[in-house]
């Protein structure tokens, strides 16, 4: 390509830019924090989504040392809703290094910023010409879909060589003394214009030298290798609803201090077996004659023994029933029998599930969740637990304990209603499924 062209894609492109960028809060100013904050928010995530999780994140955490202060809980609460949880945690952990190494104040150093928790080099390059001004390349998605159709570039961009030269190249292009307007404007015109299927080009300011589209190669360009799908996974969990004390309200758990999730709230499940083969999206309600009762152990399965888990004759044999189940209602029923067993096992929670609620899907970036949900009444606790000599099986401990004794909880769990429900932070599907379940109360 030709200096000609060069420098008609950058002068063209920031008088496009200066002319139509969006009205978006973060532009407010060039707070670094701010910066930092947003574009940590819109990784993976939508502008139109991350507007209002923005506001209201900056009113609470208005500064990094407010951010560093906070009670990891209230900063998960105010992220409640944009996924990808370790973000929030990593800000934070980040704000924290900025408050003990640089007093508060990000600072106006490449090597200290991408030093910070949680800073990649993306988001290094759009902090520094964003709020500094220097001259760093902040190639995202967008950037290297423009870029690659521009210059026609047929590198694979999930190859980490091709993200290198494609940096070198964006770096090249910036205007002096424009980083922060030129960077910003090469994600506006990806995110606006030269979208990933159907790109505008009639309408996109530096169509004139675009080499991709005199090649005719825009719509298949840019070249990813596709990655490996998610695995898909079938998870049963339960609506438990309390009585006497507890009536009106949902037994809930903490998941645990690390891995996926950690520490955020759920309700009670167990992963299935085997997974669902269909895949759904939003929650589907029981069809008609589906929502019947559903005792546990509808299909007559032996449970064999439970010592802190099935044993695997009992796995195969409830992985079996599901498989071969002739209908969703025995398929419910198998669910249902190992939901209430696997609980007992796993944390001497014994639950009747009486009824099959409902169903959504939750995709990770590796796993599907197929969440099949049942309505479930609370037993009791085991609070002697199960040991290897003294195995007991669900029908010896109720006749035991007596079905409906509160016992003494686990202390991961709780009982919650509506109001508890906005001090926790739940994960997405757990969020969708209790707002459904609340408003079905109303």
């Amino acid at each position: 390509m030709t200096t000609e062209a060069v420098r008609y894609f950058s002068t063209e492109l920031l008088l496009w830019y200066k002319a139509n960028k969006r009205d978006l809060p973060w532009r407010m100013n060039r707070d670094p924090y701010r910066v930092w904050v947003s574009e940590i928010m819109l990784q993976q995530t939508r502008v139109d989504t991350v507007i209002p999780y923005y506001e209201r994140f900056m009113a609470q955490f208005p500064t990094a040392a407010a951010l560093a202060e906070a009670p990891e809980p209230e900063v998960l609460k105010c992220w409640e809703g944009l996924g990808y949880y370790s973000r929030a945690r990593n800000l934070q952990a980040g704000a924290r290094e900025v408050l003990s190494l640089h007093g508060g104040t990000v600072p106006d150093d490449k090597a200290a910023v991408a030093a910070l928790r949680g800073v990649g080099p993306y988001t290094t390059g759009a902090i520094m010409s964003i709020a500094f001004n220097r001259p760093e390349p902040a190639v995202d998605g967008n950037v290297m879909r423009v870029l690659s159709r521009y210059f026609c570039l047929e590198e694979d961009i999930a190859k980490p060589a091709t993200r290198v030269n494609i940096e070198k190249l964006a770096a090249s292009l910036i205007p002096e003394g424009e980083a922060g307007d030129f960077n910003q404007a090469l994600m506006e015109l990806g995110a606006l214009v030269c979208t990933p299927k159907s790109p505008g080009c009639l309408t996109c300011p530096v169509m004139m030298h675009c080499e991709g589209r005199m090649a005719g190669k825009a719509q298949v360009l840019p070249i990813k290798t596709k990655a490996k799908p998610p695995r898909p996974e079938t998870r049963i969990a339960a609506l438990i609803t309390g009585s006497g004390s507890h009536a009106g309200k949902l037994l809930v758990r903490q998941r645990p201090e690390s891995g996926l999730l950690a520490q955020m709230w759920e309700l009670p499940h167990v992963l299935s077996p085997t997974p669902a083969a269909p895949k759904r999206r939003g929650r589907a309600k029981a069809a008609a004659g589906a929502d019947q009762e559903i005792a546990a152990g509808l299909l007559g399965l032996d449970a064999g023994p439970i010592e802190g888990g099935e044993t695997s004759a009992g796995v195969t044999a409830r992985a079996a029933a599901f498989d071969s189940a002739a209908s969703p209602m025995d398929r419910h029923g198998a669910m249902a029998d190992y939901l209430s067993r696997t609980l007992f096992a796993e944390d001497g929670l014994l639950v009747r599930p009486s009824a099959w609620w409902g169903e959504t899907e939750h995709v990770f970036s590796h796993i599907v969740w197929d969440m099949q949900v049942f309505q479930a009444e609370f037993g009791f606790w085991q609070n002697s637990g199960v040991s290897d000599s003294h195995v007991e099986t669900i029908a010896a401990a109720e006749s035991k304990s007596g079905y409906g004794d509160d016992g003494e909880a686990s202390a991961r769990y709780r009982w919650i209603g509506p109001e508890e429900m906005r001090t926790l932070a739940f994960p997405n599907v757990f969020v969708r499924i209790l707002q459904d379940y609340w408003r079905d109360m109303d």
